[in-house]
């Protein structure tokens, strides 16, 4: 029983450590922060938090959080040093000033990222999906098409 607890303890300890953190920004329509952790060698979950200029309006803000799932193509590999990726993703936010309301944007991803330096690595990607939004006086409710290009940055923490 010992040996079986030692092995499971040395096997998460293990799985743990293989799985590296980061942390970045990326410039779009909008600035964003986000926290990114690797689930498997190929494979990552990325939190971010997004301010947004609707359709480059600042007197229209969006502020938004996401959750994305992201993978890199499988038997891609690197091309001359780009890894191109994919995911999906689910996007909530509040729109403030002339753009009030609420939203949700499900949608998919596609990337390619970069390695520049060992802890450093910057990416371009874009992603679209359905925009449902649900606003207030003379805002009105919408489901339609949305997207958003961005590049970024990604810093692996120690």
């Amino acid at each position: 029983m010992k040996k079986a607890a030692l092995t499971i303890l040395a096997l998460t300890a293990a799985s743990t450590a293989a799985a590296a953190t980061y942390v970045g920004g990326s410039v779009g329509s909008g600035l964003s922060v986000h926290y990114q952790s690797d689930l498997s060698a190929t494979s990552a979950i990325r939190y971010g938090l997004n301010l947004d200029a609707v359709n480059f309006n600042f007197n229209a803000l969006a502020v938004n959080a996401t959750v994305d799932y992201l993978a890199d193509f499988a038997g891609a590999g690197s091309l001359g040093g780009f890894t191109p990726y994919y995911g999906v993703g689910l996007g909530a936010g509040a729109g403030l000033g002339s753009n009030l309301g609420l939203s949700v944007y499900p949608h998919a991803t596609l990337g390619l990222r970069y390695n520049v330096t060992a802890p450093l690595s910057v990416f371009v990607e874009g992603n679209a999906g359905l925009n449902v939004r649900v606003g207030s006086g003379s805002n009105t409710t919408s489901t339609g098409f949305g997207s958003n290009a961005r590049i970024g940055l990604n810093y692996r923490l120690p």
